[in-house]
Parts: C-alpha cells; sequence; structure tokens
C-alpha cells in the first residue's frame, strides 16, 4: 500500500514539474501580441458546436411553445445546371442588286445559325416583313422566300424575289428587314 501511496505522489509530481516546462494551452489567445510574447504557444482546437436540443416560438395567442429536437441530419445536395442556349441567327445578310427595266431578279441568300437545331420542324424563321414595296409606290415588287422549319445549321434555300416591272421610282432603295427564331408551337 506504502508503495502505490509513494507511485501517486510520484506521478503527481512529474505532472506539476511537466506543466511547468511545456505549456498547454485552454484558450485560444486573442491579440497577436502574445505569439510574440510566447511563441511557443499553439492555438487550442476548436469543438464543434452542440445543436440545439429545444426551440421555442411563440404561438397566435403570445404564448412561448417549446419544440424538442428529436433528430438531426446533415444532408449534402448536388445540383447539375443545363444551360441551354437559344437558336440564333449569327448573320447578317446585305444585299445589292441592279435592276433595269422590267428585269425579274432570284437573289439566293444563306443565313447561319449558332448551333444545329435540337429539334426537327420545330424553330421557323420570322420576317418582318416578306412582301415588300421597295420603292414606296404602292405596288408589292419585292418578296422574300425561305423554307418553313429550320432543320440544318445553314439554311440555304432562302431567295429574294424582285419584279422590276411593279418599281415605278428610279433610284436607290434600301429597306431592313429583321429575322427571328421563333418556336413552332403546336398544342
Amino acid at each position: 500500500m506504502k508503495k502505490l501511496l509513494v507511485l501517486i505522489l510520484a506521478l503527481l509530481s512529474c505532472n506539476i514539474l511537466a506543466s511547468e516546462l511545456v505549456h498547454i494551452p485552454t484558450t485560444l489567445p486573442l491579440l497577436p501580441e502574445d505569439y510574440e510574447n510566447q511563441p511557443n504557444l499553439l492555438p487550442a482546437i476548436p469543438l464543434i458546436p452542440a445543436l440545439p436540443s429545444e426551440e421555442s416560438t411563440t404561438d397566435g395567442t403570445g404564448e412561448e411553445v417549446k419544440w424538442k429536437l428529436e433528430d438531426s441530419y446533415t444532408i449534402h445536395l448536388d445540383t447539375k445546371v443545363k444551360a441551354v442556349v437559344p437558336l440564333e441567327i449569327i448573320t447578317d445578310v446585305d444585299i445589292k442588286a441592279l435592276i433595269i427595266d422590267d428585269e425579274q431578279l432570284t437573289i439566293p441568300f444563306e443565313l447561319e445559325m449558332n448551333k444545329e437545331p435540337d429539334k426537327q420542324n420545330f424553330y421557323v424563321l420570322n420576317y418582318s416583313e416578306t412582301e415588300i414595296d421597295i420603292d414606296g409606290d404602292g405596288t408589292l415588287d419585292t418578296f422574300i422566300y425561305s423554307p418553313k422549319y429550320i432543320n440544318k445549321k445553314l439554311v440555304t434555300d432562302n431567295y429574294l424575289f424582285i419584279d422590276g416591272k411593279n418599281i415605278s421610282r428610279e433610284g436607290v432603295h434600301k429597306k431592313k428587314v429583321y429575322i427571328t427564331v421563333e418556336l413552332n408551337e403546336r398544342r
């Protein structure tokens, strides 16, 4: 028994001497000056915060209602996003033509899309005007023809038809026609 008591006293004295030689931090120092004064300081390992076991709210009458937390879970969510780039026309078409007298002229032109259409017979070309009075005399003289649907990246079957016998005013005539891509909404 005496040997056991001596052994316990020896261990306690060694523990006290060791604590004086090595500083074991209990809290994190607050200021950088603490590190300058004692360079052997080590920051304490932070603890994981505990989840609350109770939550209290007030009901419609103003009474406090306590809720007991029965279970808690950690949920990891994975999100995947699919970016859809709309089908757009990436080319500008500039057509110049010289019409002499009653000449009729058919001019083909191409429209290039930014990508291949993802669905067939779904996208439609919409022109701001397809029948145009280029000289402003009240008679239609310029017509735009295109396929009904866009099924390829390069639409090649587009035509501009100019009927010279319906142009009564001489000179240079300019007209801007805007083209958009629309969806064929079948219901």
